[in-house]
This record gives structure tokens, sequence and C-alpha cells, in this order.
């Protein structure tokens, strides 16, 4: 099974927010070395706890900063954007990466409807053109012509190259299933997002109406899924203490950066909150690399995935380091 590799430049407490991006370079550069397949970076806007705020920038330093490892997007919110102006984007990935870059897009804001209004003062309509933005994209893309009656017919983006990035739909819900098996595209499930819910429906909807498409001849899917391994046990869960107060906070709408452990453990959790936390570690893939490692092929095999993207948050990089050189090795590999 291949594992890969989702960062999203989580704030942290106590430090500044560019330390967290120079924080998801360094981690690309080690994944790199590790043997992952993918890294991807995420979007998001106006977040106190997220702050991978420009992925198509944030790529072009992984970029060049690394030789093996596919780098992508997980994803681009396109309705905020010109599929032109991405397009040109990761033209310009592709071509300082030839061969490696992955373009994953979604329609969700990644951000409130304050901040998304921000970005694109059309906003509260762009989702509804989401399919038509899709298919232009890949068309600007793939530098084949766009409709007879398009408006932008004739227009290409630049640089040309002879390979293209490879496109993804991502999503946490049927719709994005639905367009991807109907455009024949790979589906990336935010597993981690809502813990698992509606996985299971979205991937055996998209399995079911896929259509091959001239890039893709087999449904491909994966799971980003949470993951937290140590060298002993006592250390994983202290670890994820720091995610579990930051999940509890934001059930309260209370957002963040990611406190530390000690910060997390000094605050008592109340009668609701322990309920929260029992449910909360039921299903954590945490623990040491056997005991995580257990639980993501049991995954892998009960949905039939041959990949997982990894999404691990700690307060303490060196330990969030060290999580994915365990699994690594616990995975062989190379």
């Amino acid at each position: 099974m291949r594992l890969s590799v989702l960062d999203q430049s989580t704030a942290l407490s106590g430090r500044a927010e560019d330390e967290s991006i120079r924080e998801t370079v360094a981690l690309a550069r080690h994944c790199d070395t590790l043997g992952y397949h993918r890294f991807w970076v995420s979007e998001h806007h106006g977040h106190p706890a997220i702050v991978g705020s420009a992925p198509e920038v944030l790529l072009a330093a992984i970029a060049v900063q690394t030789s093996r490892i596919r780098i992508g997007s997980a994803g681009v919110m396109l309705p905020h954007y010109s599929a032109l102006k991405v397009a040109e984007q990761f033209r310009v990935l592709e071509a300082l990466a030839p061969g490696r870059v992955d373009l994953g897009v979604g329609r969700a804001p990644g951000s409130d409807m304050r901040t998304a209004q921000a970005l694109n003062p059309n906003a509260r309509h762009a989702a509804e053109r989401f399919p038509q933005q899709v298919q232009e994209l890949q068309a600007w893309l793939e530098g084949s012509e766009l409709p007879p009656e398009h408006p932008s017919r004739g227009i290409t983006a630049h640089p040309r190259g002879p390979g293209m990035p490879a496109l993804w739909m991502l999503g946490s819900s049927d719709y994005g299933a639905q367009l991807a098996a109907r455009l024949g595209w790979p589906y990336a499930f935010a597993y981690f997002f809502a813990d698992g819910q509606g996985a299971g429906p979205a991937l055996e909807l998209y399995r079911a109406l896929f259509k091959p498409s001239d890039r893709l001849a087999q449904p491909q899917a994966t799971f980003c899924v949470f993951a937290l391994a140590a060298d002993d046990e006592a250390t994983a869960w202290r670890a994820f203490a720091s995610r579990e107060r930051w999940r509890l906070d934001r059930a309260r709408g209370r957002l963040g950066p990611l406190p530390s452990p000690q910060e997390a453990l000094a605050r008592p959790l109340d009668t609701a909150e322990q309920a929260q936390v029992q449910a909360l570690r039921q299903d954590a893939a945490v623990g040491t690399a056997r005991q995580v490692g257990d639980k993501l092929r049991a995954l892998a095999d009960r949905y039939e995935l041959d990949e997982l993207v990894i999404v691990t948050w700690a307060h303490d990089p060196a330990l969030r380091r060290r999580s994915y050189e365990l699994l690594a090795a616990e995975f062989g590999l190379a």
C-alpha cells in the first residue's frame, strides 16, 4: 500500500504563523527522502489554525526542494478563482517539477462566507458554476479547445509542455464523488474532516457511477486520514491531546492555533467533553507505529484502497516528523 501526506500548515500556540509555512517545506523535503508517494498542501483563508492560504506559492517552493515525491494541492478551492489563472499556475508548477504535479480541486470555500466574499465578490453564486469551471480547467490544462459557443474559446494557458498535472476531485460529501465519477477523475475523500462520516456511501457512489476517461480507465480513490505515531503509546496520546482540545474548542465555536499538550491537559474536561474525547479516541489512529499501521491497514482493507493520505497534527514539529518516519518504516516505504 502507498502512503502519502497532506500537510495543512497548522499554526502552533506560542509560535509565529510564518514558521508553519517553513515547517511545511521542511516536512516535504523529509517525506521526499522517506518514500512517501505524494505531498499535498491544503487551502484555507482567514483561519487562525490552518494558515496555508496559497497552495500554488507553497508548492513552487516545495517543487525546487524535492526531487522524487509527487506534489500537489488538496486542494485549490476553484470557486474563488478564474479557471484560466489556476491552469496557468499549475502549468508553471508542471514546468518546475515535470511529471510530479497533482492538481486537486474542491468546491467548498475553505473559509467563512464573509472571507469567501472578500476573495470573490460573487462567492454566493460561484459554487453553482463549479462543474463548468472544472471542465474549463481541464481543457486549458490539456491544451484542448473549448466549445464553439464558449466566450473564452481560443485562449491558451501557458507555458505549454509535454505533460500536465494529474487532476483530482476532492470532497467530503456525495457531490464531489458524483462529479469525479462523471468526469472520470480520481477522487480523494476528506476522511479526517468528520471522522469518516459519509465516506462509505461517497466511495460506493463514485465507483458505481464511474465513467472511464482518456486519463483514467478504472476508479482511483483515496482517503485523507489523521494518524499520529510515536516511539511509545503514552507519548502518542499525550501529543494527541493538542488535537483533542482543538477539536473540542472548535465544536464550541472557539478557533485558535493548536495548543501544546501542556496547555491542553491543563484544562479539565467537563462531562460533555469527556464523552466527546471518548468518541474521538475510539477509532483514532494514534499509538505506536504497529498500532497505527494496523488501523490504517484495516481501513484500507475495508474500503479496498491501495493508498492512504496521512494528515498529522502535533505541536512539536520534531514529533510530527518522527511520526512520518515511524510509519514509513512500518509500511516499508523506500
